[in-house]
């Protein structure tokens, strides 16, 4: 097992803090509250007491861990300060963090909720001890949400094997549809988790299907025996949201597939289709044209251009959330978002972060559609999983 903090890059880290004017950068966690600090110090195993470790722009990290979960920092590359009572924590505190200026995962206004990781009452402690507090927002896209070779790797595999999944699940539908069998949403929830089984790959969560009205919910979850759980039948539209990795902790792939139990849609379908597909592709036209020409690209305004395709479509009041999410080593990852619409993330696209690339279009009681595809940003510019996104429905 790696000791903590094994090749991870310092000198990256200085000229990272000097760039944000901070003294050093303060992970903190307790139970699980923040993800970024166990990804970055490479700890395993959960933090059930408070755990502060500093990593200052100048000298050797300091962490600051009770006496009975001293064990995980065997080869840590600095000093360990061992407490036990809580005046012994908030002596070592005042001792590692009076008069610095410390970068946390905290956004200001709650403005990005994945950043805003440590709570209001920690940050209240550093502060009355002599800390000033500012946003960790750029460690964090660098030094936690970038992918490593090996999860780009697995991610690759992944994204390939979920468009198969998928494309065989949608047909299936229809094949035993067209046969005269019954089809429910949940029989294609198991066809999908039947191929994750076969290839090798795991999940948190079943896969969203939904057919017809259902698709009109971003989140509708089918329930076997609850009447919700449609059964299909000619002329419907058919969604799959379904997302996988090669582990749990790894980085998974994250698509979106539409089909269509017919031959022909009608034309508002077919209308709608082209509008979510065209503001997916202006989202990674953008992306690709700025890092061609290298300018900085905001995750906002990835999502401004995909959200101006639906818009001009005359649809923008039937797309209620984001763009994109950061994909990590969460589904729902800490680096930056697509997002200019529930959040306004600001942060900036760099080398090594994914994300997924997600506009829907959602006609309440009638049907909805969305296309999901994910990009892994790499120093030769986007790299757009799977290799061949959905470009026409199935139809089925």
């Amino acid at each position: 097992m790696a000791a903590p903090l094994e090749g991870f890059d310092f000198a990256a880290l200085r000229q990272a803090l000097a760039d944000l004017g901070a003294d050093g950068w303060l992970l903190y966690d307790f139970r699980g509250v923040n993800p970024v600090a166990p990804h970055v110090l490479g700890l395993h195993g959960l933090a059930t007491r408070r755990l502060f470790v500093l990593l200052p722009r100048d000298g050797a990290p300091v962490a600051l861990a009770h006496k009975i979960e001293l064990g995980p920092f065997a080869g840590f590359p600095g000093e360990v300060r061992p407490y036990a009572a809580w005046r012994e924590l908030h002596a070592g505190l005042r001792a590692l963090v009076a008069g610095k200026t410390l970068a946390l995962e905290v956004s200001t206004n709650d403005n990005v909720p994945y950043l805003d990781r440590v709570p209001h009452g920690v940050v209240q402690l550093l502060e009355s001890l002599g800390a000033r507090i500012v946003s960790s927002a750029p460690l964090v896209t660098r030094f936690a949400a970038r992918w490593s070779a090996a999860e780009l790797e697995g991610h690759r595999r992944a994204a390939e094997t979920l468009a198969d999944v998928a494309q065989d699940a949608i047909r299936w539908a229809g094949a035993e549809t067209t046969r005269g069998a019954e089809v429910r949403e949940t029989a294609v929830q198991r066809r999908v988790l039947e191929g994750f089984a076969r290839v090798g790959l795991v999940t948190d969560h079943p896969p969203i299907v939904g057919f017809q009205e259902n698709t009109a919910n971003p989140h509708y979850e089918p329930h076997e025996g609850e009447g919700t759980d449609r059964r299909l039948v000619a002329g419907q539209v058919i969604l799959v949201d379904l997302w996988a990795g090669p582990a749990l902790g790894s980085v998974f792939a994250d698509q979106t597939w539409m089909g269509f139990s017919g031959r022909a849609p009608d034309a508002e379908v077919r209308r709608v289709w082209d509008a979510v597909r065209g503001a997916r592709d202006a989202a990674v036209e953008l992306l690709r044209a700025r890092w061609a020409g290298h300018r900085p690209v905001t995750g906002a305004e990835l999502d401004d251009a995909a959200r101006g395709v639906i818009r001009d479509a005359g649809y923008a009041a039937h797309f209620p959330h984001r763009t994109g999410h950061s994909i990590d080593r969460e589904l729902h990852g800490s680096g930056p978002h697509l997002d200019n619409f529930e959040t306004a993330d600001d942060r900036i696209l760099v080398a090594g972060v994914g994300f997924s690339v997600e506009p829907g279009i959602y006609l309440e009681g009638r049907f909805g559609m969305r296309t999901e595809i994910n990009v892994f940003l790499g120093e030769t510019g986007p790299e757009v999983t799977p290799h061949a996104p959905q470009r026409e429905l199935l139809l089925v």
